[in-house]
């Protein structure tokens, strides 16, 4: 009896600690991870703002970074499955004070408890002025250090925002060449910033707006009399603000330093909002960008600075939003301008949004006809991203900036709760028809151009130049190829170009001269300009 009452307590003892085992292996699986993130040192007040937790696996973070040393845990937009990334919203933390972050809560690109188990590297960031979507990680934002941690965890890791995110002078151009950084203290001299308050922008939303970036003249402008010259407006892409500029900026004045660009005035322009790029277009949603520049910001620098101030010396240009942007502008204003020189432009043709045909019937930017999910991004012919993907990471980002919302923000309707109405069910995908039919008529430059050709055709026939590599990162040549179709169906004058093998990325490049289509361009700029100028392009300047 003693012996059987000893094994039985034995095995029952076994019993416990085999259930034991199992749950504590299953609990490890099955409960959400949770983190917390502790407010030490980054800040001396309490803080509110987006709390964001990002984690890659190890082992490939440390092989790709120098040295071995991680310094940071972040989203790459041309790679976004590498890094897992989860989000709350966080309201007067205070220092000292720890919040807890519930990983499957809120997760890209799955909840961090599907996370294949092992090594991985963390990081937390406080965004406080929710503005991640579109800067990234940004000045002012509170990071922790990165931490080390194997997933699936029972015990939650605690991350500490101990310092506050700091970018260097923006006119050291820190991760530009060598050439440029010892070139800027010169271009500086040549530079003067735009800071305008315009009229109409700040009766719009009820406060001072402010329009901002710099003006470049040439060398030689000081000491040239009355001499006026022609003048170009250039506007950066998604995820550009003022101080992405200046890179462009100084390559602009080395370049006519050194007689590689013609001598014209050089107007570098933001296009940067809370709600991402607002594309210079009149919009419900951010106001009238388009009227504030021609009829505003434009006649304020003519009166400052000897530019021609006629439409036969004013020109555009722009890559990506900016590529957009400028030819939006010279199609809703073609008597202002003389001709915009765009690159690589957003979908100019709603029939192609990056490959989606937004118009078919039962329309969904998440899935093809057949089911495939529509591709984003493609990297070396490779699909690098879907557009289920993006609008998911922009979803756990926040509400305000991203690339998909920027659109948004841009091109749709008003709702009654003040935000614009969404293109898509951020849920399903599908297309909401009523939406597509007010982007069509209001923003799709194919569209208005094909409606209104008779009206237009004075002012703007030979004044369109459309530049697009065939492998396209964003598969923006199709927009292009069918705005082109469009145009020569009206029999209108352009200028299509389709650079054979260049990506979003390196469409500029020209043989070891990273800008060597942008100083094409200025100089096919010139041409129109000045036809009589005695001035030629150098030999080593591509025609």
């Amino acid at each position: 009896m003693r012996r059987s009452s000893w094994v039985v307590a034995l095995l029952m003892g076994v019993l416990v600690l085999l259930t034991g085992t199992l749950a504590l292996r299953w609990h490890a699986a099955r409960t959400p991870p949770i983190f917390k993130v502790e407010l030490d040192g980054a800040a001396a007040q309490p803080v509110s703002g987006r709390l964001l937790l990002f984690a890659t696996e190890a082992s490939a973070a440390r092989a790709a970074a120098k040295d071995g040393k991680v310094e940071s845990v972040d989203a790459d937009p041309l790679y976004p499955m590498r890094t897992a990334v989860a989000a709350r919203e966080v309201s007067r933390l205070a220092p000292g004070q720890r919040v807890t972050i519930d990983t499957d809560g809120l997760a890209f690109p799955e909840s961090f408890s599907q996370l294949p188990p092992g090594d991985y590297l963390l990081q937390a960031v406080l965004d406080l002025d929710h503005s991640y979507n579109y800067t990234g990680r940004n000045t002012g934002d509170l990071v922790s250090a990165v931490v080390s941690a194997h997933l699936p965890a029972i015990t939650p890791a605690t991350l500490r925002l101990v310092q506050v995110q700091s970018e260097p002078y923006p006119w050291q151009l820190s991760t530009s060449p060598p050439e440029l950084q010892a070139a800027a203290p010169v271009a500086r001299q040549h530079t003067r910033p735009i800071d305008f308050v315009s009229p109409a922008l700040s009766t719009f939303w009820g406060r001072p707006v402010h329009m901002r970036g710099w003006v470049l003249v040439p060398p030689g402008y000081e000491g040239s009399g009355d001499l006026r010259y022609p003048t170009v407006y250039y506007t950066h892409g998604y995820g550009g603000d003022q101080n992405h500029l200046l890179g462009a900026l100084v390559d602009v004045y080395l370049a006519m330093s050194r007689g590689q660009m013609p001598p014209m005035i050089w107007v570098f322009l933001d296009e940067s909002s809370p709600t991402g790029t607002h594309e210079f277009a009149d919009s419900v949603n951010n106001g009238p960008w388009g009227q504030a520049l021609t009829e505003e910001l434009i006649p304020h620098l003519e009166a400052q600075f000897r530019m021609d101030g006629q439409a036969s010396g004013r020109f555009l240009t722009g890559h990506s939003s900016g590529g957009w942007a400028t030819l939006w502008l010279q199609t809703r204003y073609p008597a202002m301008f003389g001709g915009t020189w765009s690159t690589s432009p957003d979908p100019v043709d709603f029939h192609d949004f990056s490959g989606i045909d937004l118009y078919a019937p039962h329309a969904n930017v998440y899935r093809g006809p057949d089911g495939t999910p529509w591709p984003f991004e493609r990297l070396h012919g490779k699909v690098a991203g879907t557009f289920h993907d993006f609008a998911r990471l922009e979803q756990v980002f926040g509400p305000y900036g991203g690339q998909m919302a920027s659109f948004e923000w841009v091109f749709s309707p008003r709702r009654e709760d003040g935000r614009p109405m969404p293109l898509f069910d951020r849920d399903t995908g599908d297309v909401d028809p009523t939406v597509i039919a007010y982007w069509r008529d209001h923003y799709d430059i194919a569209h208005r151009l094909q409606v209104d050709w008779p009206q237009l055709k004075p002012e703007l026939d030979g004044k369109l130049h459309l530049i697009v590599g065939t492998a396209d990162t964003y598969y923006l040549d199709g927009a292009v190829r069918k705005l082109q179709a469009v145009l020569d169906g009206l029999g209108a004058h352009a200028d299509f170009r389709y650079l054979p093998g260049k990506t979003h990325m390196d469409l500029y490049v020209q043989g070891k001269d990273p800008e060597g289509l942008l100083k094409q361009i200025a100089w096919e700029i010139y041409a129109v300009a000045r036809p009589h100028s005695s001035l030629r392009r150098p030999a080593n300047v591509a025609k």
